[in-house]
């Protein structure tokens, strides 16, 4: 079965294909279509709104991901914002913001819309964790240097591939997928 996923993001991509594997799906990466991404406070919004622009311009089943850390004492902030909060304040601006705060309770929220017709679907999952006190680890990407899933010691970027996937946000929502497409019985004929 192959399915389309549109994201510039290589290390998103990674994610996915190892995640869509194990329910025999085939991602291909579309990084030329443009992704319209609106502003709102749902990651479900954003990412279906995405994939149906997406899905317009190709005109081939596909996926959609839009991901958001969401940091307790921030009162959720940075969000659906994460995007643009990495790319102008990074891990160390978040941490800075976080400077004498004890609590450090945050998540990570992944969703997933998937458009092949005539379904439209949005997964949805979290990882909860804190945020660690500084940067660690090499792997991985955005706010995985600060972040610590519950159940673990080391960042998103201590942990190898496979190991991040056992926790992620991004792999629950795709798991989620994979079985929607299971029990869909959706075959290569459709997609």
């Amino acid at each position: 079965m192959k399915l389309y996923f549109a994201t510039g993001n290589r290390h998103k991509y990674e994610e996915a294909s190892r995640v869509l594997a194990e329910y025999g799906v085939e991602l291909v990466q579309l990084t030329r279509v443009p992704k319209l991404e609106i502003q709102s406070s749902s990651l479900a919004e954003i990412a279906l709104t995405a994939a149906r622009a997406a899905y317009l311009e190709l005109g081939e089943p596909l996926i959609v991901e839009d991901a958001g850390l969401y940091i307790e004492a921030l009162n959720g902030f940075p969000g659906p914002y994460s995007s643009y909060v990495y790319k102008t304040l990074g891990c160390r601006g978040i941490l800075k913001l976080l400077e004498g705060v004890k609590r450090r309770d945050a998540y990570f929220e992944s969703a997933v819309a998937a458009v092949i017709p005539p379904y439209e679907e949005v997964f949805v999952a979290r990882v909860r964790g804190i945020i660690a006190r500084e940067p660690r680890g090499g792997e991985g990407f955005g706010f995985d240097p600060i972040f610590v899933p519950r159940g673990d010691e080391r960042t998103f970027a201590e942990m190898g591939l496979e190991e991040k996937n056992r926790y992620s946000h991004r792999a629950r929502a795709l798991r989620m997928l994979g079985e929607w497409l299971r029990s869909r019985k959706i075959k290569r004929a459709q997609l």
